[in-house]
């Protein structure tokens, strides 16, 4: 488990960096260059009496509040990929023979060591993954001597602890989902700020500054909700396979070694 979490902690890491270089790279290179002609195409039609009324994604996205926000996005959509494709290489260990007990056969204490051969012959990381030490935990139970009624209290155990270490995991996710609205409200103060200390401009009949910055505080609130409702559905997603792989892993132990032991 402590590899796990140390490659998981490198990865997030590395992802958060990546995330900001791929994002930074493209606003630089891309979005902002494309937003200034627009805005600069805007200005000189209104100089000639021509107002344009179409809203350009390019100023829609040009601010730093919305870049803060895709960085976020992809680094919490990255977290979420690292988790799922582990569920999916956990969930491959149930298509395999970890207790090798056939039909209608029943096991015996002595018969642990022998079971749980299969469970240690599986690669370091595999080990690791949720069913490999449920199993193990429940042969190291009936080893000693347990009854039934202890092995499946050991199981519910561990899969109960396995759920809060899961849940607690998604921490980092549920910060960023709160960070993201939070970014664009900063948005929103901001622009909201620059507009009225270019009120006086307004006033003279200038209303440029004022329009820009109420495009920046609600541009920058739109596109940091419209992520956060796609990182909300997304992180509740993997909850829900997170919780499947767990009720799995007691139905697994149910099938394949609760009911062939000989009370």
């Amino acid at each position: 488990m402590k590899h796990i979490l140390e490659r998981e902690f490198l990865f997030q890491i590395v992802a958060l960096i990546l995330s900001f270089v791929v994002v930074h790279s493209v606003y630089i290179a891309i979005i902002r260059p494309n937003a200034e002609e627009v805005i600069a195409y805007e200005a000189l039609m209104l100089e000639q009496g021509t107002p344009v009324d179409d809203r350009s994604a390019w100023v829609v996205l040009k601010d730093y509040e919305q870049e803060t926000c895709f960085v976020l996005m992809f680094w919490a959509l990255a977290i979420m990929t690292f988790k799922g494709s582990r569920i999916v290489a956990e969930r491959k260990l149930f298509d395999k023979a970890l207790i090798p007990v056939t039909e209608g056969s029943k096991i015996l204490s002595e018969d642990a060591r022998q079971l749980a051969r299969p469970i240690e012959a599986l690669p370091e990381l595999s080990r690791d993954y949720l069913l490999p030490r449920v199993l193990s935990v429940a042969l190291q139970r009936l080893g000693s001597g347990s009854n039934i009624q202890e092995i499946s209290a050991s199981i519910r155990d561990e899969c109960d602890i396995e759920s809060q270490r899961l849940d607690t995991e998604l921490s980092m996710i549920r910060y960023i989902a709160w960070a993201i609205p939070s970014i664009g409200f900063i948005g929103t103060v901001r622009g909201i700020g620059s507009a009225l200390a270019d009120a006086h401009e307004a006033i003279s009949g200038n209303i440029a500054g004022v329009t820009a910055s109420l495009g920046v505080a609600f541009n920058s609130t739109f596109i940091a909700l419209l992520i956060s409702i796609l990182i909300m559905f997304l992180s509740h997603q993997l909850t829900l396979q997170q919780e499947r792989l767990v009720l799995s892993a007691q139905r697994y132990c149910d099938k394949n070694l609760l009911r062939h032991i000989k009370a």
